[in-house]
């Protein structure tokens, strides 16, 4: 009987060990919206890239090097992870110049990347702010200055909010499109 309750209690861990490893591949593939600055971020950049130099990784790595220092915001701190910047604390640009040399999709490169660094995948865009539908006095400062700085725009002597509110309705006519 004592055998039999030990064989049962193998048999048991061995079927829970072999769940474990055929959910352990589902777990770790992105779903719908994961990695979103990743995946935007890496498709944008393949798309810059010559056939030719999409088979070099080195040329694919001094490529990105130079993609870079164009990148603002959420693709600049992606660019600071991968090593893609100067000032980066790391360097794993071999982990996307690889799979890009392989034609391997974006949303798998970046399940790759996310092994490496899970940080990688933790980048989200923020949510855009409708300005024909807010009301601009109830946002805070932090908010207006995100506005124009998504815009390239500055704001030179602005202290106050009431200074950005009134920068942003200088130039809302320049970047918001109105319906009729």
């Amino acid at each position: 009987m004592a055998d039999r309750n030990i064989l049962s209690g193998r048999l048991v861990l061995l079927g829970t060990f072999c769940l474990i490893l055929f959910l352990l591949p589902h777990s770790i593939a992105l779903r719908e919206g994961d990695c979103e600055v990743c995946v935007k971020t890496v498709n944008t950049f393949m798309e810059t890239l010559s056939d030719e130099t999409k088979k070099d990784t080195k040329r694919i790595e001094d490529e990105f090097r130079s993609f870079c220092k164009k990148a603002k915001n959420k693709e600049q701190r992606f660019c600071y992870y991968l090593g893609g910047v100067e000032d980066s604390a790391t360097g794993i640009l071999g982990e996307l110049s690889k799979p890009i040399s392989w034609s391997m999709p974006a949303d798998k490169i970046c399940e790759k990347l996310k092994k490496k660094d899970a940080q990688i995948c933790d980048l989200r865009y923020d949510k855009q702010i409708d300005l024909n539908a807010v009301d601009l006095k109830k946002l805070k400062v932090r908010d207006l200055k995100k506005i124009l700085s998504d815009w390239d725009e500055e704001c030179d002597g602005c202290l106050e909010k009431t200074d950005f509110i009134k920068r942003i309705e200088e130039l809302k006519h320049k970047y918001v499109k109105t319906e009729l």
